[in-house]
């Protein structure tokens, strides 16, 4: 890395923009980033994960004034993105654009804004894969503990080689049970860190083949020969796309909840 890049003792993290794609359609849980969370909204609580993780700016791309008004009176930077946009990687995409339109950062990460419990470590993890300059988006994944996670088709499995300690080159990403046989499998974790010409080329692509048949944007990536490499982490962010999720992390931050979506 070069540009946008600084100096750090241990291991490697490059500085980076970080950009949390928000929208307020939601089929399960509507008006999602604007859910009270011990009396802020959840994408506020989502923007201190990534700036407690150090590595960069964080930024929000909506795709509504409501939540453009949440995120700006909570301190909050953020980007009105075309709502007609048709996924979130298109408007981390835009967004990138539009705040560094001289590319002053050669990678930015996709940093999904149903995670308000996500461990700064594990966004800093996603990072790592990039030391090696043959990988083009670096991700995380963790080992599934139960019997119920492994045959779980919500539970995407991360199916990979081992490339370093705590590294595995992606081969595939599958809802099935997978790879069969003995031995551990790990929950992918949609948190990705691209260099910044991967991820202009990743949006340029049409939705491949086999993304449209198990619904997983990423193996676009794969089918269209990119690299992806997985840093596994310890720590299993839980993100929320139901209302029980949501009272299950209000009750984490000691916030029941009083109505829904309050």
């Amino acid at each position: 890395m070069q540009t946008g890049t600084r100096a750090r003792k241990g291991p490697f993290v490059t500085r980076a923009l970080v950009i949390i794609p928000a929208r307020r359609a939601s089929t399960r849980l509507p008006d999602k980033p604007l859910a009270d969370i011990a009396g802020r909204p959840m994408i506020a609580h989502v923007v201190d994960q990534g700036l407690a993780a150090d590595i960069g700016p964080v930024v929000v791309a909506c795709d509504d004034p409501l939540i453009r008004d949440a995120v700006t009176a909570a301190g909050g930077r953020v980007v009105l993105t075309d709502p007609d946009l048709p996924s979130g990687s298109d408007r981390v995409e835009a967004a990138a654009r539009e705040v560094d339109p001289d590319g002053a950062f050669d990678v930015v990460l996709n940093l999904q804004g149903d995670v308000p419990l996500i461990d700064p470590a594990a966004i800093r993890a996603a990072f790592a894969p990039l030391e090696d300059p043959a990988v083009d988006i670096g991700t995380i994944a963790t080992k599934i503990l139960t019997e119920e996670g492994r045959t779980d088709p919500g539970m995407v499995k991360t199916i990979g080689t081992p490339v370093a300690e705590n590294r595995l080159r992606a081969l595939y990403f599958t809802r099935a049970t997978a790879p069969h046989g003995p031995g551990a499998l790990y929950q992918h974790i949609g948190l990705y860190a691209y260099r910044r010409a991967a991820l202009a080329r990743f949006v340029a692509l049409p939705p491949s083949p086999l993304e449209m048949r198990e619904n997983l944007e990423q193996l676009r990536a794969l089918e269209a020969g990119m690299r992806i490499d997985v840093s596994l982490v310890g720590s299993r962010p839980m993100d929320v796309n139901t209302q029980a999720d949501l009272e299950a992390v209000r009750a984490m931050l000691g916030h029941p909840a009083t109505a829904p979506n309050s």
